[in-house]
Parts: C-alpha cells; structure tokens; sequence
C-alpha cells in the first residue's frame, strides 16, 4: 500500500454514485493509501459515499475532499466523521473547505470565513471526546453540545483543503493536515507548504506533522479523448471561476490576463460557473485558450511513468502526499505500479507497498 499516493473516486459529476462500488476496490487493489470523495449537493453526499468506500475496503484510508463549511450543522459534521470512523475501523479523514461564498446565500447560511473554521475545528474535536460544548463563536451558538457515544478509535484527523497564504497559515496552525488545490506547480507546492511549516512552528507544533497533501491532475496512457476532458474540460472549471482563477494562477505566476480571455470564450457565453452550465464538448472547446505549459507545469500528461515521476517531483517539493485527480482508479492503476519504482530512483522510499 503506498500511503503517500491517493486518488479520487467519482471525480466531477457522478450522477449514478453506485460507481463508487467497483471504483474503491479498484483503488485499493492497485495499492493506493488514500481514497478521497469529493462531495456535490445532489446524488454525491460525502457521508454516504465514504460509508459506501469504507463498507467496500479494508485497508486505505476514507477521506472527503472536500466538506464545505455551513454545509451541515457542526454536530451533524461531527456525527457523520465520527460514524465513518467507526464504520472504518478508524481510516477516516475528515477534509473541510470555506467553500466558495456563492453557495452561502443559496444555502441560507453566513458566508464562511476562516474565523469560523478555526472555529468549528476547536468545536468538533471537544464533541469527539466527550466535552459538553456551550459558547457562541464565528461557527455558531451552542448550548451543552455533546456527544452521547464516542467514537472507539478516537477523533478522526482533519485537514483543511485551502489555497491562500492566510488559509495555509490556519492550516499550520490548527489542523492535521492540508489538502492543495490541483493546478499548483511543483514550486507553488513547495511554497505552500513552507508557508504550512512556518505557521505550525509559529503554533510550538511539529511541522512535520502537519500532513501536505498536493492534488495532481493526472492522464496516465489516456487516450486524446479522455486527456481532454480530465484535464482540459477540468482546468477550464477552475480557472474560469472569478477569484479561484486568480488564486491559482497567482500562486503559480502565471499570466492573469489569459483568465478574461477564457471567460469571453463564446463556449463560455452564458456565464455560469462552467462543469454545471455547460457541455464537456463546450469545457474542452475553451481550453483551447489556456496556455500548454499551464497543463505541463500543472498537470501530468504522459505515460503511466511519466504521470508517476512528476508525481514524485511534488514530493521532492514537501509534499507528503500526492492525490491523483481526473483519471479513475481504474485508469491510474498503471501510475501506482510505477509509483515505487520513480520514489526509489530519488533515494526515497517512503510510502511503498504493505
């Protein structure tokens, strides 16, 4: 089992979440660490597709990536990580993100702050361990607050997935881990995760065990047809939405003007953000804007052991985790295979086979 290497399961749209079934073992068969579910407020609720991936599994972990806050009351959050960890035998990893502040006003809830994430953190790890919880703070109100049965393998950990500077500096500071957004260059991981370190020693933490997990969109042996819509389509969903867009390629420095340039792309026209209001044909037609180098720099394209060794180079960046996006576990299993082969071609070993 290599616990340095994940992949998502059900990445993008899933409209028939029973996919995930056959996806997990996939997963764990090829050996990756770590099967990470993403979560969409339709057919792909994180809580009953991890539970799903944990009943299917026996050795990776289970983890969302991400839950968004104001998504769910802090107990309901709290119940629904401590029964996976349960259901588990303790392989759960519960990632929350601020989320993007557009779903507030839909949801009806505040607009998530990192206050409040510091916050709900502090407030879900005092449910995990018995504390009676009553104050009121940036997450919410609470009065006695508590939790009837504890979950048997302890609280679970939980990392915050996050892009800018002030979210990797919480990170540090009060989280067990960090889950980097996809696209980021292997430098921009690098300075992440300096950013991670300094924060937690700033904190009197160890900064080593604040887990770097990096997100690594990946083609390995794909076929044209496919590179386009794991990588491309999935760039444009990104890049295309206003602030995201420049966060990311702000961290890598790349040009920002290219960014308008995609937006007025007329397979864009509409507005909207882009993987729910438009085709895939249309998603693959703008990508056409993006410069190449951002998907050589970004991404991984290539054969399984190409994909595996730029994995690798994020590792070389500090990462200590590396998530493999777009290609299915299915698709990635030739990436895990060269996966032990590219780590012990750069005197590192960590992370092969159990």
């Amino acid at each position: 089992m290599h616990d340095d290497l994940g992949v998502y399961v059900l990445p993008g749209r899933a409209p028939d979440p029973s996919a995930v079934l056959g996806e997990a073992r996939d997963a764990e068969r090829a050996g990756f660490g770590t099967v990470w579910v993403s979560e969409r407020l339709d057919v792909k609720d994180a809580g009953v597709v991890c539970g799903a991936v944990a009943a299917t599994t026996t050795r990776t972990r289970v983890a969302t990536g991400v839950v968004h806050q104001g998504t769910r009351h802090p107990l309901t959050l709290a119940s629904m990580a401590a029964t996976a960890h349960t259901l588990s035998g303790g392989r759960f990893v519960l990632g929350l993100g601020r989320g993007m502040g557009a779903l507030a006003p839909s949801l009806g809830v505040p607009q998530p702050t990192l206050a409040g994430l510091e916050h709900l953190v502090s407030v879900l790890r005092r449910l995990w361990t018995g504390e009676r919880v009553t104050e009121e703070g940036p997450a919410g109100s609470f009065r006695g607050m508590r939790f009837s049965d504890l979950p048997p393998h302890g609280a679970p950990p939980v990392v915050l997935g996050t892009i800018g500077p002030r979210g990797l500096e919480l990170a540090g500071r009060a989280f067990d881990g960090v889950l980097l957004h996809p696209f980021l260059t292997a430098d921009a991981v690098a300075a992440s995760v300096a950013t991670v370190r300094r924060a937690a020693e700033r904190a009197g933490r160890d900064p080593s065990s604040v887990h770097v997990v990096t997100t690594l969109v990946a083609a390995p042996d794909l076929p044209p047809e496919r590179v386009d819509l794991a990588v491309r389509a999935r760039a444009v969903s990104y890049f295309q939405v206003r602030g995201l867009g420049e966060l990311l390629v702000g961290r890598n420095g790349w040009d920002a003007r290219v960014l308008e340039r995609l937006r007025a792309h007329p397979s864009l026209a509409g507005g909207g953000i882009a993987d729910t209001a438009f085709t895939r044909d249309r998603l693959v037609a703008s990508a056409e804007v993006l410069p190449e180098a951002w998907f050589t720099e970004g991404a991984a394209i290539g054969t399984s052991a190409q994909c595996a060794a730029r994995g690798v180079q994020y590792r070389a960046a500090g990462a200590d985790e590396v998530l493999v996006h777009g290609a299915s576990p299915a698709e990635a299993t030739g990436l895990a295979a060269a996966w032990e082969t590219c780590m012990a071609a750069t005197g590192n070993r960590r992370g092969g086979p159990s």
